[in-house]
């Protein structure tokens, strides 16, 4: 509020700052962030981040846990990219323990984990631009993910929290028909019936591959509506742009720092599971601003669209294991449980205690959709950790929110909210 001061006999107003609350309502504030914003007029002086209010404490439950009882909570730490969660924590239990997973496995899970990066991608891109102003990207994006949630679904029954992969592989090959829409109702007819079938009259990686051969198409569909527009270079060209030496400070990963011209990805620097078979391109940016990003994953998209076509081809040709022949560790066939006397001590076992883990310390990390995901685990030679560390991208991206809006209008926090593809499950965790 502006005071008047008496210097003299001149008035001088002197122009304080203005404090203003946003979120944890806003519809922009992705869950349930609260940024304390410091004004001068519509400028920001000062941004604070708030936050705790989604609090769940997975580290500490983890504690009081078997090993395995603690993979569904990974699913709902970020859950946009759930599967890569579990990956993450399957790596660093299997790396304590040293048992090797089926080459069969690993493909599924690769392969997995580049449909979540894609799922990731289409809600960051379809949430950004609405809230940036563009409303059909919404509706664009879903479509889409419907179809990949229904491969989530075909494995594991789940659409959003799988708990697929597991300590030495994935729980269940994959199945060799679709689930398909039955009977014309209120909603559809039977002509939109066919249509939505057509795809389904196969097993998963027909689906899966259909779905790959129409994807390219339909993200030249969402640079048709953006990349160009006008609209939307103005709210994203040199918003929040981070220069390659500081988004090295800030400890950034993914797509913010590819975003500013680092070629930095877990996928073929640090490789795991079978990714140094495959062969896929890893986008940057050159300015290192909102724009930039939009760009890298846009891309990304398409990368991950290749990778998921190497896999459905490598896994059409070479059937096995999907879990490790170690009973310590992975649970027996059920048929055998049912039958052999020394099966079903082994499942009672592991369900009951949980396996033992050898003693340890332990850091496993994937190429997350929004950066470097690691899980830190102590293990002490019992069925529980000791400790377990989350490391989420999406913490050290919040930690320069701050240094990204200072000097942008109120409009443009929206903007950079929306580039950090912030998820509040594992900022608070």
């Amino acid at each position: 509020m502006p005071v008047t001061a008496q210097q003299g006999r001149v008035k001088v107003p002197e122009i304080r700052n203005y404090t203003l609350n946003f979120g944890p309502q806003h519809p922009a504030a992705h869950g349930v962030l609260r940024l304390v914003l410091e004004m001068d007029g519509e400028v920001i002086e000062r941004a604070d981040p708030h936050i705790g209010l989604l609090h769940r404490a997975t580290e500490k439950l983890a504690e009081q846990r078997h090993w395995v009882q603690s993979l569904p909570y990974m699913d709902r730490l970020d859950y946009v990219s759930m599967m890569c969660n579990e990956q993450a924590y399957c790596l660093a239990i299997e790396k304590l323990i040293g048992v090797e997973v089926p080459e069969r496995a690993q493909y599924i899970r690769v392969m997995f984990a580049e449909i979540t990066r894609i799922l990731n991608h289409l809600l960051w891109l379809g949430s950004h631009a609405l809230d940036v102003g563009a409303m059909t990207m919404f509706l664009y994006c879903f479509r889409e993910r419907e179809d990949l949630m229904d491969c989530y679904e075909a494995v594991s029954g789940a659409r959003l929290h799988a708990a697929y992969f597991r300590p030495g592989g994935v729980n269940r090959d994959l199945p060799a028909t679709m689930p398909r829409f039955e009977g014309e109702s209120k909603w559809h007819s039977a002509r939109e019936i066919e249509q939505l079938n057509a795809d389904r009259q196969g097993s998963l990686l027909d689906f899966i591959d259909a779905f790959c051969e129409r994807f390219p198409q339909r993200v030249d569909e969402y640079e048709t509506l953006l990349t160009e527009n006008r609209i939307w270079r103005q709210r994203t060209v040199g918003i929040g742009v981070v220069s390659p030496e500081r988004a090295l400070q800030l400890g950034f990963t993914g797509p913010m720092l590819r975003g500013s011209g680092i070629e930095w990805d877990l996928r073929r620097k640090q490789p795991y599971e079978v990714y140094d078979q495959l062969q896929f391109a890893i986008p940057v940016g050159v300015n290192g601003d909102s724009y930039d990003r939009y760009l890298v994953r846009i891309e990304e998209m398409r990368q991950s669209n290749a990778i998921i076509r190497q896999c459905v081809a490598w896994l059409r040709t070479h059937p096995g294991p999907v879990m490790a022949a170690d009973h310590k560790v992975t649970p027996p066939p059920r048929n055998s449980m049912k039958g052999d006397m020394e099966s079903l001590i082994h499942h009672f076992k592991l369900f009951s205690e949980g396996m033992s883990v050898p003693e340890g310390e332990v850091y496993a990390a994937v190429e997350h959709p929004k950066g470097e995901f690691g899980i830190y685990a102590i293990s002490d030679g019992a069925n529980k950790p000791y400790r377990l560390k989350i490391r989420a991208p999406g913490f050290a991206h919040l930690a320069g929110l701050d240094e990204m809006v200072r000097g942008h209008m109120l409009a443009d926090v929206v903007t950079v909210i929306g580039t950090q593809d912030i998820v509040f499950g594992e900022i608070d965790r």
